[in-house]
């Protein structure tokens, strides 16, 4: 199994303490973030950055589903980390200052991917796919900052 990363950026014009709280914000701003393909979005414990469970369902494509259970930490400053208890999916979020007023916001993705032939489809195709999916995130959330 080779492990598989996706990973998405945005500059946003919001300063780097107001970009991450709106991340932490699970029980608030965190859903109005997610686009169509998450689903069943529920704060189960917590809700603010370190300690939050957070459950939802994220659709890759049509045919893939992932039923996810995450326990967010805090790592470093300015960095959110969700691990999926039903997976080896992390994702982290990287808010960094990026100039006056702007911030500079990274999400990245790791999980171990299958083998074989469908492990060269994964590892080629869905690295773009969740891409996309939190380029658009990284726009909602762009535009919640930047009002």
């Amino acid at each position: 199994m080779a492990q598989v990363e996706a990973t998405t950026e945005r500059i946003i014009a919001a300063d780097a303490g107001t970009v991450f709280d709106a991340l932490a914000d699970y029980r608030g701003t965190r859903a109005k973030l997610l686009p169509e393909q998450f689903s069943e979005y529920e704060v189960r414990e917590g809700g603010d950055g370190a300690g939050t469970l957070v459950h939802w369902k994220l659709q890759a494509t049509s045919k893939r589903v992932r039923d996810c259970l995450l326990e967010v930490t805090e790592p470093s400053s300015g960095q959110l980390a969700e691990k999926d208890r039903n997976s080896s999916m992390v994702t982290t979020w990287t808010v960094t200052p990026a100039g006056e007023g702007r911030s500079k916001a990274v999400v990245t993705t790791v999980w171990n991917g299958a083998g074989g032939i469908g492990g060269f489809f994964e590892r080629t195709f869905a690295p773009k796919g969740l891409g996309r999916i939190y380029d658009a995130v990284l726009a909602r959330l762009a535009a919640e900052v930047e009002k």
